[in-house]
């Protein structure tokens, strides 16, 4: 009988439960080869690489209590794949697939260079309940409206693939030519080291497959029957909190889709996961959705060039209190409340007139949870610039928003201890009681705001 390896490629998909590529794999009856690697030319942020180096930690050691281990290369992943493949004399390569264009055009080529010598190159579906190309107008037209997305996508099965994690795998014996290409774990060079800033994360998170069901399992059984109404409270840490282990696969959407339509009241948490493939099938058919207003008219925004403001804001220093608690959250933990993120960003662009490709790169190299599709959606709906967007003219007042969703600044008095002594009432407005130790507003709100409505109608 002849014994060739198969390889499993994870990626995005850091998981041993519902994981398709590799249950198929199990299939053939061969040993494993269970792989990841760092690739030179992948884009990722410094927290999400934090969280990286934690899955592929997480990952390794469940890989360990199945008798196996995980080999970790680095180089352009393509090249690596295919020398991995000839060395060990693999028979086949199964991965799960993603959608970003540099990993489409990766994925495609390895595919049909692996088939021409022969090897079995097989990819699966495991990152979103529909593929990109799944949902479509009856013309064949992607979608550019939400609602109408939702509405056919609900139509459609969902791409499940659940199964418990194998009870039994088998791996190849340790091969040379392999083991010579490893990367040991002190060189990954994904953990920051000079300053390490990264205290807050670990204190935050913990990576891992196991982390992120127990996660889901306390949120449909304690927080999802009220979701829709408490959602927008940031004090009330009332959300999944699923975001960064679905963006590394540790869970899958399907997975989550199933246990969240067993609970109370799914419908508004599921159109989250909704609105992440809508991300998702928007960047399949924009490539530069981070990089190109998908309104042309506000290619004639007069952008302001304001290095201070940036900072300003960045640091979590504006003097609006409800923006440098969610600034000052993301620092610390990598995330920050759905709500408060909606108020930063429309902050950025309308109140400092920034661009918002400069928040969306802030938001790339700082969330843990970063995706090349929901991130730059997210800024181009806050700044009016995307599809279905929310027009320009809709200026968010971080001071109503601050009362209304954090009425009694307890968000607030977590993060910006300067202010945490002033009364209910006061703490959204520090600047009106003079309180020192905290800085003064780097703008006017009304000021700001008539500013920004007068770029907007000289488009």
């Amino acid at each position: 009988m002849n014994v060739s390896p198969t390889i499993v490629w994870f990626r995005e998909d850091f998981r041993l439960a519902d994981n398709q590529a590799l249950h198929e794999a199990t299939l053939l009856g061969q040993p494993l080869i269970c792989l990841v690697i760092l690739d030179d030319a992948a884009n990722m942020g410094a927290a999400a690489q934090w969280w990286l180096d934690g899955a592929i930690h997480a990952l390794a050691a469940d890989l360990r209590a199945k008798g196996g281990d995980l080999h970790v290369l680095r180089g352009p992943a393509r090249r690596v794949v295919e020398s991995v493949a000839q060395a060990t004399g693999a028979g086949a390569v199964f991965w799960n697939r993603r959608y970003d264009p540099n990993g489409r055009e990766t994925d495609t080529a390895l595919k049909a260079a692996l088939q021409a010598r022969g090897v079995v190159a097989r990819s699966f579906s495991g990152a979103l309940l529909h593929e990109p190309w799944t949902v479509r107008t009856q013309s064949g037209a992607p979608y550019k409206i939400f609602t109408a997305f939702w509405r056919a996508a609900c139509t459609l099965p969902v791409q499940a693939f659940l199964r418990p994690a194998p009870d039994r795998l088998v791996f190849a014996p340790p091969i040379p030519a392999l083991e010579a290409l490893r990367v040991p774990p002190e060189q990954y060079r994904l953990l920051p080291t000079a300053p390490d800033w990264a205290g807050g994360l670990r204190a935050a998170w913990k990576p891992g497959e196991a982390q992120a069901r127990a996660r889901l399992t306390d949120f449909c059984r304690h927080h999802q029957a009220e979701y829709a109404q408490t959602r927008d409270f940031p004090a009330m840490e009332t959300t999944s909190g699923l975001s960064a282990f679905l963006r590394f696969g540790h869970i899958s959407p399907a997975r989550v889709w199933e246990t969240a339509q067993a609970s109370p009241n799914p419908d508004k948490f599921l159109t989250e996961l909704g609105w992440r493939d809508f991300a998702w099938s928007l960047l399949f058919e924009t490539p530069d959705l981070a990089s190109r207003n998908l309104r042309p008219e506000f290619d004639a925004m007069k952008w302001r060039t304001d290095p201070k403001g940036l900072a300003a804001w960045q640091r979590g220093r504006t003097g609006y209190p409800l923006v440098d608690a969610g600034m000052r959250e993301l620092w610390h933990t990598g995330v920050m409340h759905n709500r408060v993120r909606m108020v930063v960003a429309s902050f950025l662009v309308k109140h400092l007139l920034i661009d918002w490709r400069e928040g969306e790169r802030w938001f790339a190299d700082t969330l843990v949870d970063y995706d090349p599709a929901s991130n730059p959606m997210n800024w181009q709906w806050s700044a009016g610039t995307g599809v279905d967007a929310a027009p320009y003219f809709r200026i968010m007042n971080p001071i109503l928003q601050s009362r209304k969703f954090d009425p009694h600044g307890i968000y607030i008095r977590r993060w910006v201890p300067e202010v945490a002594h002033l009364s209910d009432k006061d703490i959204h407005t520090p600047w009106e009681v003079g309180c020192r130790g905290y800085v003064a507003p780097v703008v006017d709100h009304a000021e700001a705001r008539a500013r920004a409505l007068a770029a907007w109608k000289a488009l």
